[in-house]
C-alpha cells in the first residue's frame, strides 16, 4: 500500500500540481480507500493508473481532503472562556493602550459559523463599553463552495441549533426555512481563499500584516503529518501579536503542546499562548 500511495502522491502533484504529502498518512489511505469503492478500482497502484488518465477524478479526490464542517458556538467551554475571559481581555488591553482594533483569523472557516459566533460575542464584548473598541476578523479556508455559503450568511433550523435565543433573535433574522445573519454581524468578518501552507505568506493577503490578537484553528491540524503541523503552529506563532491567544480543537490539545511553543493559557482548555511572546 505505500508504495500505491506514493505513486498516488506523485500523480496528484506532478500531472495536477496538487501536493497532497503534507497529509496525516492515515487520513489520506482512508479518503483513497472511499474513492477506490466509488471508481471500482481495487488497488492503491490501479488507482494511481486510473488518476494518471481522469482529472475529474483527481479534483474528487482533491476536494474529498478539504473536510468542511462548522457549528455555532461549538465547544461550550471554549467559547465561555472567550466571551468571559479572553474578548474582555483583549478589549481592556486595546482601551488601555490605545493600540486600535483587536484582530482575530479563524483558519479552516468552513461554513462560517464558527466565524460568525466569534463576531456575535465581540459586538457583545465591545457594545458595553463607552470607549469604542473595532474588532475585526479574518476568516479563511481552501474551499471556495464554503466560503461563498458562508459569505452568504443563511443557515438552516438545525445549523443554528447551538445558538441560544437571545441571540438568535438579535443577531439573526428569519426566511422561511432559514436563518440569516445580521448585516452588522457580517461586516465584521472578511472571508478569503487561503492556504495555511503557503510558504510565501505569514498570514492571509487580506489582513496585510497579520498580528492577531486571537487565532482560532479548530480541527485542522489533525488532518495533517507532525511535520507539517508544526509548520501551521509556526506561522500561528509568528502571526500573533504579543499576548494573542491560539484556540484548537479538542483532538488537537496534545498535537500543540507536543510542538512546543505554546502554554496552555486555561488548563485543561485548548487555549494556548506563545512562550516567546509577551502576555
Amino acid at each position: 500500500m505505500k508504495r500505491g500511495l506514493n505513486r498516488i502522491i506523485r500523480v496528484m502533484d506532478q500531472a495536477y500540481g496538487r501536493d497532497i504529502s503534507p497529509y496525516d498518512e492515515t487520513f489520506l489511505a482512508k479518503s483513497i480507500d472511499r474513492r477506490l469503492a466509488a471508481a471500482g478500482v481495487k488497488t492503491f497502484s490501479a488507482y494511481g493508473a486510473y488518476l494518471s488518465e481522469n482529472r475529474a477524478e483527481a479534483e474528487v479526490l482533491s476536494d474529498s481532503l478539504n473536510i468542511s464542517y462548522s457549528e455555532f458556538f461549538r465547544n461550550p467551554l471554549t467559547f465561555a472562556l472567550m466571551e468571559q475571559l479572553i474578548l474582555p481581555d483583549l478589549v481592556e488591553k486595546k482601551s488601555r493602550n490605545n493600540r486600535g482594533e483587536i484582530r482575530i483569523l479563524v483558519a479552516g472557516c468552513a461554513g462560517g459559523q464558527e466565524a460568525y459566533s466569534i463576531a456575535i460575542l465581540a459586538e457583545e464584548a465591545t457594545a458595553v463599553r463607552e470607549d469604542p473598541v473595532l474588532c475585526r476578523i479574518f476568516a479563511v479556508d481552501l474551499s471556495k463552495t464554503e466560503l461563498a455559503r458562508a459569505q452568504a450568511g443563511s443557515y438552516s433550523t438545525e445549523d443554528v441549533g447551538n445558538v441560544c435565543l437571545r441571540r438568535l433573535n438579535a443577531c439573526f433574522s428569519r426566511r422561511k426555512n432559514s436563518f440569516i445573519v445580521a448585516p452588522r454581524i457580517r461586516k465584521r468578518v472578511i472571508f478569503s481563499l487561503y492556504d495555511l501552507l503557503d510558504k510565501h505568506t505569514t498570514s492571509p493577503p487580506d489582513s496585510i500584516f497579520g498580528d492577531f490578537d486571537l487565532v482560532l484553528c479548530c480541527n485542522v491540524l489533525l488532518y495533517y503529518r507532525p511535520e507539517t503541523q508544526r509548520l501551521i503552529l509556526d506561522k500561528i506563532r509568528r502571526c500573533l501579536s504579543p499576548g494573542g491567544y491560539l484556540v484548537v480543537g479538542w483532538t488537537e490539545h496534545q498535537i500543540v503542546k507536543s510542538a512546543g511553543g505554546f502554554r496552555s493559557a486555561f488548563p485543561p482548555a485548548t487555549v494556548f499562548r506563545p512562550t516567546h511572546k509577551g502576555g
